[in-house]
């Protein structure tokens, strides 16, 4: 198995640690490979934070904005903080989405980067709270369609999936916690 990670921005090696971590813990014989200027045959899909509309820019850039909108139906896609910005259809600001998921998202909605945090999120579907880092995190405010919430702070959704989808405002891979990318990894 072989997962993609896209290479322009934000945690790429700590997505690529994670994904591998998560896969020898199933079983799975496979490894992460970053993505950066083409596109490469994947059985999966990260695409981590950073900024967003400097990741949409490179993206369209080398063609892999493209090429990732062809394969959508066909592979698992994983969007966190940024990439959650780029998977949606309709954001609060300027910049070119993949529109891939039914749902809205707001920019920085948690503020600034000292109004980082983390904390203990209970999502669909897990036994036990997730220990979730929100770095200038996202917000989606919004779902419709096939799209469902998987996990909320007070009213606010920070996770949603739909089909082969999957989309967080936080960072899975800077906790240690493996759950998030197993469960991504058994949506193939």
């Amino acid at each position: 198995m072989k997962v993609g990670v896209t290479a322009f921005q934000g945690d790429v090696e700590e997505h690529i640690i994670t994904v591998e971590r998560a896969m020898d813990s199933m079983g799975i014989e496979g490894r992460a490979i970053p993505i950066r200027e083409k596109m490469v045959d994947v059985d999966a899909l990260i695409i981590p934070g950073g900024e967003s509309t400097t990741i949409s820019s490179l993206m369209i850039k080398t063609g892999i904005f493209e090429e990732i909108k062809k394969i959508a139906d066909d592979i698992p896609i994983m969007g966190t903080c940024a990439g959650c910005i780029l998977m949606s259809k309709e954001v609060d600001y300027a910049v070119k989405t993949l529109e891939l998921m039914d749902m809205e998202v707001e920019r920085n909605a948690f503020g600034r980067q000292k109004d980082s945090f983390q904390c203990s999120l209970d999502i669909e579907g897990f036994d036990k709270p997730f220990p979730a880092v929100f770095i200038r995190a996202p917000l989606i405010k919004r779902v419709w369609g096939n799209c469902r919430v998987m996990a909320k702070i007070d009213n606010d959704i920070v996770m949603a999936k739909e089909d082969n989808k999957l989309a967080l405002t936080f960072h899975p891979e800077l906790t240690g916690d493996l759950r998030i990318h197993q469960y991504f990894l058994n949506m193939l």
